[in-house]
């Protein structure tokens, strides 16, 4: 029994790695390119760029109708039927690219979007949507290598067109989107002919209770989808709305650091999904559940008060000159992030129980609540607001999911500890945008109360897991 318990945690630490190590250092060089992007683009083209790519990740749920989450849940669950379910998810998609012909024509009558915006955001909305399926199927099938490495190479074929686009041809904008776009295309059909999965396609083989059963599971998550994409980014149109182009484009600057955090809690998140769900039954879920939260959450607050603590010169490292100020969103947003990450950890019973349902209530509230917000504080604090809002929303959905999952897998909170790290974090943010005499004195002591009291569990259970893995 011990042997097995420290196998599934060395599984779940080498699926980490494997994806860390194919997918967050690849995507770190997109930060190198920063400075290329705030150097070519101003914070106008940046900050309309930015909304371009927002509206297309809006889209991608609904007309994918999520089936690329289904085609990964569905495949999970063995592999007798494993054709049928990548065919239905293929079936699906072709339908959203018939429906997206029409959509573009109103995004092109939009007066924003116009001039091509309109046919670039169905680009980006087609080829996002077939390369995650792809790359889902894949991540479902067990082929973690595989998917790390395509990780690489969309990330590559990425930062190529961005040179060749923003230097060579200085396409501005379109150039921004189009590199995203070209990639997911050429890594979709990679994936899709290298890897054997035409192989697999059989519409014949599709059926109505098979079709049935995915849209069921994965109908609930295009609304939660789209209030998480309010949550995430309907502050950024407000900021515009409110403050202008110029704002939202130091906004989104901002953005990109806490992004880092998305990035390695997302990595931990996909190889945690893989190991939920095959364990699922295994006896000890409650328990499992309840040591990878409290190494997960640990990780994420040491994360954010190290990032938080060095925002000024992350600004100064990445950013061109002109968009320093952009720095004072960071700490907020870095604590808002850590608190998303935490909720989507969250969301993983429902996941495992395939209870999208409940991701659906919860993340209205989430929207519901950014939304009044938003509407309250930034007319009063700016883009400060918008980011004051989205912290908040996410402490709700945290709190209330924390609460509702109980009731399918109860598992240790650890919330002592859990109120002790937010109220480090939430000062750390206050002594950075008031910055009293000796604040980073302040800083660097509660960096290491951080340090000090999440480190010591994580290297214990790395110790324990390695021993009885000998």
């Amino acid at each position: 029994m011990a042997q097995r318990s420290a196998n599934k945690y060395k599984t779940l630490l080498s699926n980490t790695a494997i994806l860390g190590v194919g997918t967050f250092a690849s995507k770190l060089l997109v930060y190198f390119l920063m400075p290329l992007y705030t150097a070519c683009l101003s914070s106008d083209q940046f900050g309309r760029a930015d909304l371009i790519a927002q509206t297309a990740n809006l889209l991608i749920p609904i007309l994918s109708i999520s089936i690329c989450d289904a085609v990964f849940r569905f495949t999970l669950d063995g592999a007798k039927d494993r054709g049928e379910v990548l065919s239905s998810g293929l079936l699906i998609l072709l339908f959203g690219g018939v429906v997206g012909v029409p959509v573009a024509l109103v995004f092109e009558g939009i007066p924003y979007f116009s001039g091509g915006y309109g046919w670039l955001i169905m680009a980006y909305v087609l080829a996002s949507n077939f390369h995650t399926l792809c790359a889902n199927y894949l991540r479902a099938s067990g082929k973690t290598g595989i998917f790390a490495l395509q990780g690489i190479c969309a990330t590559a074929l990425t930062i190529g067109f961005n040179l060749l686009f923003l230097l060579g041809f200085s396409m501005k904008v379109t150039g921004y989107v189009l590199s995203v776009v070209l990639a997911d295309v050429a890594v979709g059909i990679g994936l899709f002919l290298f890897c054997g999965l035409w192989r697999s396609v059989n519409f014949r083989s599709v059926t109505r209770a098979r079709l049935g059963q995915m849209l069921r599971y994965s109908a609930p998550l295009i609304p939660t989808t789209v209030f998480w994409w309010i949550t995430n980014v309907s502050d950024r149109y407000m900021v515009a709305w409110f403050c202008g182009d110029g704002v939202n484009g130091l906004y989104a600057a901002a953005f990109k650091i806490p992004t880092l955090l998305i990035l390695a809690s997302g990595i931990f998140i996909e190889a945690w999904h893989f190991s939920a769900v095959t364990e699922q039954g295994d006896g000890q879920q409650s328990r499992f559940f309840s040591t990878v939260f409290d190494s997960f959450q640990a990780v994420m607050f040491m994360a954010g008060a190290g990032l938080c603590a060095f925002a000024k010169v992350c600004a100064v490292l990445l950013f061109d000159d002109s968009y320093y100020t952009a720095w004072q969103y960071m700490p907020v947003l870095l604590l808002a992030t850590v608190f998303s990450s935490l909720v989507t950890f969250m969301g993983s019973v429902y996941l495992v129980e395939k209870k999208s349902v409940n991701s659906f209530y919860t993340s209205l509230i989430g929207a519901l609540v950014n939304l009044v917000l938003n509407f309250l504080l930034i007319p009063i604090w700016g883009a400060q607001g918008a980011a004051i809002a989205t912290f908040a929303c996410y402490l709700v959905v945290f709190i209330i999911r924390a609460w509702n999952t109980q009731r399918y897998i109860r598992f240790d909170l650890h919330p002592v500890k859990l109120t002790v790290n937010t109220l480090l974090l939430g000062g750390q943010c206050a002594l950075m945008l008031a910055e009293p005499p000796l604040w980073w004195l302040w800083q660097g002591g509660i960096v290491l109360a951080v340090l000090v009291i999440n480190a010591g569990p994580i290297l214990r259970g790395i110790l324990q897991v390695l021993r009885r893995g000998r």
